[in-house]
């Protein structure tokens, strides 16, 4: 079977589920993405409906035996979703793979939010051509973490709950407590950010830290603070990332 050039990507957040066809040899979307807002009773049945809705606009754009990539905000093992973040509860134990595989009548590949985004950034983005061990970060409601090496993928690493200073570091060093405790960039950047990444460079020496999530945007006004032995970037893809990831991947 030939290797497509073209797939399709769809990224469930907690407030809106976004999509596009992604050119599989640039990471551009091809068309203006679709995004509707993630319903208010954010279970499997009704999700799955939205997807599907996003999936049919796009349908002339795709070959019919071609799979559809999803993200979605918690652990995915073997397309069952383990644990869910700003989703319906009702997610943990789901056959989510299964579930949305049904409700687009064609094959779905289901995969953790920053796992797609971290694909995206190093295949088309900030760590493209990276070698060693990269970390892609998420900086916004929590932490989300993506592990690649060489490449490759490493899935489902929770690490923005590693315990830091006494507490789970996403309590402290995500963009949401920047926000709700009125942090300056500087006092976020030397009293949170800075032990979190210290943290995991010490655990794992990584070759390359890249900064994602909306607050990546205004990376100038943080990143220089923090000193650290690896280099930090902050992400190319922007709000992109998990659709281009997302289609990336199901085209493997």
């Amino acid at each position: 079977m030939a290797t497509p050039t073209v797939a399709l990507g769809i990224d469930i957040g907690g407030s809106g589920i976004k999509g596009a066809p992604v050119d599989l040899t640039t990471g551009a979307l091809l068309q203006p993405r679709q995004k509707l807002l993630t319903p208010a009773a954010s279970t499997p049945q009704a999700v799955a409906a939205v997807v599907g809705r996003i999936a049919e606009a796009f349908a002339d754009d795709l070959p019919s035996d071609a799979t559809i990539g999803v993200t979605i905000p918690g652990v995915v093992q073997h397309g069952v979703v383990r644990t869910a973040a700003n989703i319906d509860k009702s997610w943990v134990g789901a056959p989510g793979e299964d579930i949305f595989s049904q409700a687009l009548g064609r094959r779905c590949l289901l995969v953790n939010d920053a796992d797609a985004a971290g694909v995206a950034e190093q295949r088309y983005g900030a760590a493209r051509g990276a070698q060693g061990l990269v970390i892609l970060t998420t900086l916004g409601t929590g932490i989300g973490i993506a592990l690649l090496h060489n490449g490759v993928l490493i899935p489902n690493c929770e690490l923005g709950h590693l315990e830091v200073n006494g507490h789970d570091a996403e309590t402290r060093a995500a963009s949401s407590a920047k926000e709700r405790e009125g942090l300056g960039y500087k006092t976020w950047a030397t009293e949170r950010l800075q032990p979190f990444y210290a943290t995991l460079e010490n655990l794992l020496w990584p070759d390359l830290f890249v900064v994602g999530g909306g607050i990546s945007r205004k990376a100038d006004r943080f990143l220089p603070l923090l000193r650290l032995r690896t280099p930090i970037v902050p992400a190319a893809l922007e709000n992109t990332a998990g659709i281009v990831g997302a289609a990336a991947l199901s085209a493997d």
